[in-house]
């Protein structure tokens, strides 16, 4: 009998190349080491206080009550209200005042444009440690000290998202906008209506990006803030550690609770990042 299995005359059966395994195998390997720790941050805040050393991944005994502990201290509830807010205020200024600024750096001709477009890039140079000074000085001299304003404002608008949103407004063919004028548009509604959705990728990176950096701000709301109800979680979950000194169960379940939104928008926009990481080394 004929092996039916034999590929048909002149196609020939796909091969992997050995360069290509170990490529994968390395990448597996990577993502392995990196998970590791997270699924033991997770794994650990399943378990009670007996268990912590057992270094099983799954528990013997998986257990919510430390969550339950955690959640029942009003004050990790305020301190992630407290981030929400921060992080969630700053993400949309920076969409919109570094998509201003792209827009109008890609799409306007005037004069000393290019000089001003140096001066953004420039401050990305300067040590964040250097400017901790000028913001306090600042913040105590508005009586922003210890307040929801003080810790927002030196991210309001940053050089890297504006930067970023004026490399993709540039590869926005410009006959779409000379057509949105000849219909009428000013050039806020250009800019909203027509440009706007067309950088979907760069706005989606910029967001993540930015909810990210905020979320987990440490220096800056450490300096700004006295009081604990002002705390965000990363400085709450310091003091948190502290205090539980070695119940590693709970501060693991608050590590827990704290890395969850970071997951669940790195999730949902993840799609759109790596479209925005492709079309800037296309354009590049």
């Amino acid at each position: 009998m004929a092996d039916t299995t034999a590929p048909a005359p002149g196609l020939a059966m796909p091969r992997i190349r050995p360069g290509r395994i170990a490529i994968w195998t390395i990448l597996f390997i990577g993502g392995v080491i990196m998970v590791t720790p997270l699924l033991f941050m997770f794994s650990t805040s399943l378990k009670t206080a007996g268990q912590v050393y057992d270094l099983r991944l799954i528990p013997a005994n998986p257990t919510l009550a430390n969550y339950e502990r955690v959640l029942s201290d009003g004050r990790f509830l305020r301190w992630f209200f407290n981030s929400t807010i921060v992080a969630l205020s700053v993400t949309v200024s920076n969409l919109f005042f570094d998509s201003l600024v792209g827009y109008t750096l890609a799409k306007f001709r005037f004069r000393g444009r290019q000089f001003v477009f140096i001066a953004i890039l420039s401050t990305l140079m300067i040590p964040t440690e250097m400017l901790v000074i000028p913001w306090y000085l600042m913040s105590a001299q508005f009586g922003w000290l210890d307040t929801y304003w003080g810790i927002m404002f030196p991210g309001m608008m940053t050089a890297f998202g504006a930067f970023l949103m004026k490399q993709f407004f540039e590869t926005i063919p410009d006959d779409f906008l000379e057509a949105a004028r000849i219909d009428g548009l000013n050039e806020f509604a250009i800019w909203w209506r027509v440009a706007m959705p067309l950088v979907t990728p760069a706005l989606s990176a910029l967001a993540i990006f930015t909810f990210l950096g905020n979320w987990t701000a440490f220096f800056w709301p450490l300096i700004v803030t006295t009081s604990q109800e002002l705390y965000t979680l990363p400085i709450g979950l310091s003091s948190f550690a502290v205090e539980q000194s070695i119940q590693w169960e709970m501060i693991m379940t608050g590590a827990s609770l704290a890395t969850l939104p970071t997951l669940i928008v790195f999730l949902a926009l993840q799609r759109y990042i790596v479209r925005g990481v492709m079309l800037a080394g296309l354009k590049g």
